[in-house]
């Protein structure tokens, strides 16, 4: 069973910023901007390790993104489900990231500038996928 209809597909292929919702230790929602991009169901991010979103989600893997919403964008979704915590070994999903969201030569600038940075994969398998107006 898909969860992505091709209107879904379509939004969340395009490179645009999603807000990505963790739950904080009180029970409170953080809320960040976030590159992303869709790994089949999964939609995947990237982040530095040593970050509140990450320790959040290490204590509580329940998360949801938003993606779309704005003027033009025929909507977007709200995507629920668990999060995982994953290695980019040779900073492949960093590599795609880039270049998903930059030209070439600025997303290789950054995939250099970010090589030292211990930098991780976090996928979202998502459980419930909402379009909203």
């Amino acid at each position: 069973m898909t969860l992505f209809d091709e209107t879904a597909r379509t939004l969340l292929d395009k490179p645009l910023i999603a807000r990505l919702a963790v739950i904080d230790p009180d029970g409170y929602p953080h809320t960040v901007p976030v590159w992303f991009m869709r790994d089949g169901e999964d939609i995947v991010f990237i982040s530095v390790r040593d970050t509140r979103k990450v320790s959040y989600i290490e204590a509580n893997p329940k998360g949801a993104v938003t993606v779309g919403g704005a003027p033009g964008d025929g909507g977007g979704y709200l995507v629920k489900g668990e999060i995982t915590i994953e290695p980019d070994p040779d900073d492949v999903w960093v590599r795609r990231m880039c270049h998903h969201y930059e030209e070439p030569e600025q997303a290789e600038r950054d995939v250099a500038d970010w090589a030292d940075l211990d930098i991780i994969v976090l996928r979202l398998k998502p459980h419930k996928v909402i379009k909203v107006a």
